[in-house]
């Protein structure tokens, strides 16, 4: 096997470059080619210089399907967890690995990303992919993990109601699983806001998720996938009292909450991030056993492409929730 490889390394803001890269070799843990890895919100952070968790020069990218290229399992087909907690510690002994203070995840130093041709890691965050399973919706575990777990912590948290209401605020690949994930639980009354023309036409059209440009009405469950200061103001204005506010997105710190009626209204208000381990293979088997839909909501690039992948994404010319860049 050649020693080098190509990669898409963030190089400062707004600066994404292909380079030839070292192919990661760590005895301890599997080397897998990869075949798509999606680009997430946190990968946008990074590039516009706003996540100083993730310094250039960094291969970016986590939400990688691909082939085990060498050992016993070489040739097997999987998708990547590619959060790495440290499994010693009281969360991930309670099985709240998710929240594990020292956990680790690939595309933020000292692990490298998925951007690229390959990329390790261990061998138990490696689920096996069935054969008529495509590496497209397979790079979509990582995201729809992340909704399957927001979706989990909403359901609990709702009194007891056979005609449950989702409003979901943010339209992108987090707003559209977290509707999926809702429904793959039973919850049908689904609808998501979201401003822009061009992604709302795609919801609805695409994956047949109502959707509206401005919140309106009363909602047992708001999930907030955006998390700027406006995005929790239409969260805290829309969501029914006795209700629940899901907060995903990572957009801005402060602002937007109304306190004041959270507390008179008794709303229930809850923060996520990741998944555990179990909410992983979770949501594979749903993705596997069609549960979550076609999932057919991405666009698929060239990985040698991926810089103007994200200015385009930037400017906001990009209509499918999700786009995967191919090696």
């Amino acid at each position: 096997m050649a020693s080098m490889m190509k990669a898409l390394v963030y190089t400062g803001p707004e600066q994404m470059e292909i380079m030839d890269m070292p192919i990661p070799d760590r005895d301890d843990q599997e080397l897998v080619k990869i075949s798509a890895c999606g680009i997430c919100g946190s990968d946008m952070h990074a590039y516009l210089g706003h996540d100083n968790r993730r310094p250039a020069p960094l291969i970016l990218g986590h939400e990688g399907a691909g082939t085990i290229a060498k050992g016993p399992r070489q040739g097997e087909r999987v998708t990547i967890n590619p959060l790495v907690p440290c499994g010693d510690c009281e969360f991930c002994n309670s099985g709240r690995d998710n929240i594990c203070q020292a956990r680790q995840i690939i595309s933020m130093p000292p692990r490298e990303g998925a951007f690229a041709e390959y990329v390790t890691m261990p061998a138990e965050n490696l689920i096996t992919v069935p054969d008529g399973v495509p590496f497209a919706k397979a790079a979509l575990a990582e995201p729809l993990a992340v909704t399957w777990h927001a979706a989990k912590l909403g359901m609990q948290l709702l009194h007891d109601n056979a005609d449950r209401s989702a409003l979901i605020v943010g339209g992108g690949a987090i707003g559209v699983g977290s509707a999926l994930c809702l429904k793959a639980m039973g919850c049908q009354d689904i609808t998501i806001v979201e401003p822009n023309d061009a992604r709302r036409s795609y919801v609805e059209e695409r994956c047949h998720i109502n959707a509206m440009q401005h919140a309106e009405g009363l909602f047992d469950m708001v999930i907030d996938a955006v998390g700027y200061q406006a995005t929790r103001e239409t969260a805290s204005k829309h969501v029914k009292p006795g209700g629940t506010i899901v907060h995903i997105g990572l957009g801005e710190d402060l602002g937007g909450l109304d306190i004041r009626r959270m507390t008179l209204q008794e709303i229930n208000f809850t923060g996520t991030y990741c998944y555990t381990k179990q909410d992983f293979r979770e949501t594979c088997e749903a993705i596997f056993d069609g549960r979550l839909g076609q999932l057919d909501w991405i666009e698929e690039r060239p990985l040698a492409t991926g810089d103007a992948a994200f200015k385009d994404i930037r400017s906001g010319k990009v209509s499918a929730p999700k786009i995967l860049l191919i090696p």
